[in-house]
């Protein structure tokens, strides 16, 4: 059996074959479980998402532990398992969140090709996390019309660090203390935050506008309010996954402001050429996603194709 570090992982999984491997394999489909949720403790979580093809079975495991801090752990862990589907032999373990930002950053870049206005060149990138440095390499990468790109965070030093780092590698990053500005000037907003209260405001957001919402996982979480929702032609990563999960969908949806029908596409479908994501310039488009274990699993299996550095 394969065993493949953050680093490994990182270096198999380029953007642009990384987006090629996630588009073939949604529009091909698998098998994919919601996300299974155990509580080891009040505060201690197990996350378990299974999926499987005619060629592989993947696991990944997921954990998120506070007290971890305290022993110089992250507070989340991850762990791939990847199977041969004909043997059942384990072929490869791999680090499960260099694999996690990866495909939950190229999932988005390529929702934004389907979504987002052709020639979009601004894009603000609100929360300085873990994920954000990816959603934002991920977006240049894929986008090579996007010539601004705009981080905020609630501690702006944090944002001018992060922004610096990403200006280093040659993308056009700044960092601003501005939020409204930023996102009634951006073509594109990607959110990635744990926030349980709408940052982003519906009536910042500008006509053409692309929404990009990839933080929130849970009922509690939400990136932007009802108002930002209703205005947008949604899609989502699964209907499955965001419909019992997304705050940000499901909130409005209880409290009668859109309807499932205001869903009118999953990404299989806009891959698949099914469905579009934008119907003209002047569309406000929103996709959340909350994370799907096909995307753990194409992108493992680019890995495993690629073998050991």
């Amino acid at each position: 059996m394969r065993v493949y570090s953050a680093s490994d992982v990182h270096a198999a999984l380029s953007w642009t074959e990384l987006a090629t491997a996630l588009s073939a394999a949604f529009a091909e489909g698998a098998v994919v479980p919601l996300r299974h949720a155990h509580a080891l403790s009040d505060d201690d979580i197990l996350l378990l998402m299974p999926a499987w093809s005619a060629r592989s079975i993947g696991l990944k495991l997921v954990t998120v532990l506070p007290g971890a801090s305290k022993l110089g752990a992250p507070t989340v862990g991850a762990t791939y398992l990847l199977i041969d589907r004909e043997s059942g032999v384990p072929r490869a373990l791999m680090d499960g969140d260099a694999l996690t930002v990866r495909r939950t950053a190229a999932v988005s870049a390529i929702a934004a090709q389907h979504c987002a206005v052709t020639d979009a060149s601004s894009m603000v990138m609100v929360g300085t996390g873990h994920l954000a440095p990816y959603m934002i390499r991920a977006h240049c990468a894929l986008r090579p019309s996007l010539t601004r790109v705009m981080l905020w965070g609630r501690h702006h030093d944090r944002a001018q660090a992060l922004a610096q780092t990403l200006a280093d590698e040659g993308l056009p990053v700044t960092a601003t203390p501005y939020l409204e500005a930023a996102v009634r000037s951006a073509h594109i907003i990607s959110c990635a935050t744990t926030s349980t209260a709408p940052i982003v405001k519906g009536e910042w957001i500008q006509p053409g506008t692309h929404i990009d919402l990839v933080g929130g996982f849970t009922h509690a979480m939400r990136e932007v309010d009802s108002d930002a929702v209703a205005k947008s032609r949604i899609s989502v990563d699964t209907y499955d996954g965001v419909l019992a999960e997304a705050g940000d969908i499901v909130v409005p949806m209880e409290q009668g402001i859109i309807t499932r029908d205001a869903i009118v596409a999953q990404f299989a479908q806009l891959v698949r050429g099914e469905c579009k994501g934008r119907t003209h310039d002047d569309q406000i488009t929103l996709f959340k996603s909350v994370g799907t274990g096909l995307s753990d699993l194409a992108a493992a299996q680019l890995v495993f194709s690629r073998g050991v550095s």
